[in-house]
């Protein structure tokens, strides 16, 4: 096994569950995938009043090196300016399509900058656990994607939302590929993210859910972020 694999189980419906480990390949992220354009305009909107620069198409496909993908319980980022986002995470294992949960963190005073090199920055925590895609088609916008922090001593709710608003792991293929993309074994994407409650956070502790109310399962990471500081 390769020092860069990583290990994940891969749960069909039925319960059965397969190890599975990849050489991640390639790490791309797929940003604005909301559905509803209005929605994903006015979001453009809110961000470019912040310094943020409109993407040039929606959605947009942000490639990262993949060596950022760690299912570790702790990752280190510089400063405390980077925050967590709640992701579906599509994953390749060996030609069979999975879906996990993970953490777009990006550091929010880079990503007026640029927005690749704000995601680049910051590395990427995925669950290692996953379910079968083929499993979830059928029911995939009931499927609740939802994110605490850890805050005054206890988890606070961050996000929660339906994956209703959200691009289809199938629609955002569809777009990829007409982009030239690639989806190949050891391929991860993350595939768009719900509004969170508030304002941003840098949180100490996070932890990751994707409920499923039709088959009754949950999948839940949680994991560590040290602020290393910075020198003057």
């Amino acid at each position: 096994m390769s020092t860069n694999s990583l290990e994940f189980q891969c749960t069909a419906a039925s319960g059965e569950a397969t190890l599975v480990s990849i050489d991640p390949a390639s790490l791309v992220i797929a940003g604005w995938a909301g559905r509803d354009s209005a929605a994903v305009e006015a979001h453009i909107k809110e961000l470019e009043e912040i310094g943020v620069a409109r993407p040039r198409r929606t959605p947009m496909f942000y490639r990262l090196a993949p060596s950022l993908v760690t299912v570790d319980a702790a990752m280190d980022v510089v400063g405390r300016e980077a925050t967590g986002e709640a992701e579906v995470v599509l994953v390749n294992a060996d030609g069979t399509l999975c879906i996990g949960i993970g953490s777009d963190h990006t550091d929010r005073k880079l990503e007026a900058v640029g927005v690749t090199l704000s995601k680049q920055i910051c590395g990427k925590p995925v669950g290692a656990a996953l379910w079968k895609l083929d499993d979830l088609r059928g029911h995939w916008d009931q499927l609740v994607l939802r994110s605490l922090v850890w805050r005054d001593g206890e988890w606070q709710l961050y996000q929660e939302g339906t994956l209703a608003g959200l691009m289809s792991p199938d629609m955002l293929l569809e777009q990829y590929a007409e982009e030239g993309g690639t989806f190949g074994p050891g391929s991860v994407m993350f595939c768009g993210t719900v509004p969170i409650i508030g304002a941003f956070y840098f949180a100490e502790k996070m932890a990751l859910e994707l409920v499923d109310p039709v088959l009754e399962r949950t999948l839940r990471h949680e994991f560590g972020v040290n602020a290393l500081q910075i020198a003057d």
